[in-house]
């Protein structure tokens, strides 16, 4: 059995994170999402993955590369354009060579992994096993409709109105009987080739296709809010450890990571909370729910609820809350005359100033 890992999206609702890196590479408790999927196939016994990549096929492959160190081996297949999920498989079929595989979105993050349901497909053998979660507004995704024994009796890509709160997640797993279907799909109103409409196609022709509702969370990291969340709920589940230096003036409350090469002095972290190799903290708190990654210096700032990139640097600053910075930005209070603002943004960039700032 073989997993395919989709990487190739182009990761426009995290703008302008994702316009100099992968959203895939986007740190959640300062580890690329797409390591966390990853590691989870490996876990399941599944060590041939082929990636699908798109654009960002440099960067995805200088932090992957042939997949040795996360114990895997890596095919890349390129896909010249996101043409839907569907499209993805049926580009990738020649890596996939025949075989059983699990399809597994690289920007989504599952607590407890795969293996059991890798475990229920390989023993029963339908021709597609789906994930499902409960969700609130499961127009944003596609619905699948069960039946009174469990099985899917069929499914509608992002409806107005949806059949059922039950969302497909991000993983699948397939036998080869799903190339065939994809085949025969017609594009949607997207212009995509959905890989909704091709399992639909299998359940069409008399096929088994069955299903898993998971209990614990799925995160999906698209936007800026539901990366913050990802964060929260993955540093929620570290543990403590103090590989770098603190000085006999600075705190560490409760989960903390402090990775070596870390320095904190005169500071206070409350965990959960990771600070990054290289990282120096002077003067600072850090409050609970919040990443700093490698090779930052903060100074006299307060920081909560955030996800800081590598090399930032914060300067006394009073306070930042529920923000994602992205690699080498710099935040600083300046006592020029006159008072105000002054600020370079890219593209798609956001500021919320609040009142009296």
């Amino acid at each position: 059995m073989k997993a395919l890992v989709l990487a190739g999206g182009a990761g426009t609702r995290l703008r302008p994170i994702t316009h100099t890196s992968a959203k895939q590479l986007v740190p959640v408790a300062n580890k690329p999402i797409l390591f966390y999927g990853l590691e989870q196939i490996r876990d399941a016994g599944i060590t041939e993955v082929v990636l699908v990549v798109g654009d960002t096929f440099p960067e995805i492959e200088a932090a992957v590369g042939d997949g040795t160190a996360l114990g895997i081996d890596v095919t890349y297949v390129h896909q010249a354009q996101p043409l839907g999920l569907a499209h993805a498989v049926l580009t990738a079929a020649d890596a996939l060579g025949g075989d059983d595989f699990v399809m597994f979105l690289g920007d989504n993050l599952i607590e407890g992994g795969i293996t059991e349901l890798v475990e229920c497909f390989r023993r029963d053998r339908p021709a597609a096993q789906l994930l499902l979660k409960r969700v609130e507004d499961p127009s944003r995704f596609g619905v699948a409709v069960l039946g009174s024994d469990g099985s899917v009796e069929r499914l509608e890509e992002k409806p107005t109105d949806p059949p059922s709160d039950l969302a497909l997640v991000g993983v699948y797993l397939f036998t080869p009987a799903i190339l065939d279907a994809a085949r025969r799909i017609e594009p949607s109103w997207r212009g995509e080739l959905e890989i909704t409409d091709a399992i639909q196609q299998l359940l069409d022709h008399g096929a088994t296709v069955t299903a898993s509702i998971v209990e614990g969370w799925w995160l999906d990291t698209g936007k800026k809010d539901e990366l913050l969340e990802a964060n929260r709920t993955v540093l929620a589940s570290l543990g403590r450890r103090i590989d770098g230096e603190v000085d006999g003036d600075s705190q560490v409350v409760g989960n903390v990571v402090v990775e070596a090469g870390a320095r904190l002095i005169r500071s206070i972290v409350r965990g959960p909370a990771v600070i990054g190799a290289g990282t120096v903290l002077e003067e600072v708190f850090v409050g609970p729910f919040t990443s700093i990654a490698d090779d930052c210096r903060l100074t006299r700032c307060e920081l909560e609820y955030s996800v800081v990139l590598d090399r930032c640097v914060i300067c006394d600053v009073p306070r930042l809350e529920g923000s994602l910075l992205g690699r080498d930005v710099h935040v600083t209070r300046t006592e020029r005359r006159p008072a105000a603002h002054r600020l370079l943004l890219g593209d798609h960039a956001q500021v919320e100033i609040a009142e009296g700032g």
